[in-house]
């Protein structure tokens, strides 16, 4: 019977010299690609303004890039670079942080619904979640190919040994194996594909859903950041300071999401629907 599963995968497509194509880049832009297809035929579905869509993906594009990055330096890694601040613009070098990255396409869909839909946070917020989850499938997917963010040693017949000196052996060193350990990227993907199963069901299969402001994002928060908190118990620390904490820097993060979400669950199923527009002649 199989005791592990050895990963070699490379986590480059192609290299042109000192240019480096990666799998995670190419499953980023797929995803927002994708995304972009979704909240196209969801804003057509709904009949608003076709420049939303467009306005929401340049919103999101760069909220996500800025805002993952600036999570990773401050959250995760500001000791280093505090002395290295022009490396903070290294972003292909690696170094995003996903709550970053939800702290601000936040704040990007604040300033969205202020100056382009003149509608609440909410009724964005619940239609762009749902491409989102599949985006975090595809990052997920990344973070596999690239071998990090990988669980602790495991003896379950599914252990992957990933190669730690990536780099190395990118350019012909013999790899480097850890132990066999829990593939949490796949444990978290698949996590995260059920919970965009579970959204794009609920606004293509339930009508009155979309229109109970802020439900699809509660499920989301809960979707997403629960099993954040619950599969960082298993994962690996990924920075030297979270060795002694009781809960590591991902699990603190997640607490307040998985909070929103709940408080958000229950004021939507509380409140009345929200209608704009054409929608109030379909209730």
């Amino acid at each position: 019977m199989l005791s592990f599963i050895t990963w070699t995968a490379r986590p480059d497509i192609f290299i042109l010299g000192n240019w480096e194509v990666r799998w995670y880049g190419l499953f980023f832009a797929i995803g927002f690609y994708v995304g972009y297809l979704m909240i196209s035929k969801i804003f057509k579905a709904e009949k608003v303004k076709d420049t939303w869509a467009d306005s929401l993906f340049m919103y999101v594009i760069i909220a996500t890039v800025v805002g993952a990055r600036l999570g990773h330096v401050f959250f995760y890694a500001w000791d280093y670079y505090s002395k290295h601040l022009l490396e903070i613009f290294k972003i292909w070098e690696g170094g995003l942080a996903s709550h970053g990255g939800t702290i601000g396409i936040l704040i990007a869909i604040w300033i969205y619904s202020k100056k382009v839909t003149k509608r609440s946070m909410l009724w964005t917020l619940d239609r762009l979640v749902i491409p989102t989850a599949l985006v975090a499938v595809m990052i997920r997917t990344g973070n596999l190919m690239n071998h990090e963010i990988y669980g602790v040693p495991t003896d379950l017949p599914w252990g992957f040994r990933f190669i730690e000196n990536i780099r190395q052996w990118q350019h012909g060193a013999d790899p480097i194996f850890s132990l066999p350990s829990h593939p949490t990227q796949i444990y978290e993907a698949l996590c995260y594909l059920a919970t965009f199963i579970t959204v794009y069901t609920l606004y293509w299969k339930k009508p009155k859903v979309k229109h109970q402001e802020g439900l699809i994002l509660g499920i989301f928060f809960i979707g997403i950041f629960l099993t954040r908190f619950l599969i960082e118990f298993i994962k690996e620390d990924q920075e030297a300071f979270e060795a002694n904490m009781s809960l590591n820097m991902g699990q603190l993060l997640s607490i307040p999401f998985i909070v929103a979400g709940i408080v958000l669950i229950v004021r939507a199923l509380k409140k009345k629907p929200v209608y704009y527009g054409l929608e109030k002649t379909k209730k």
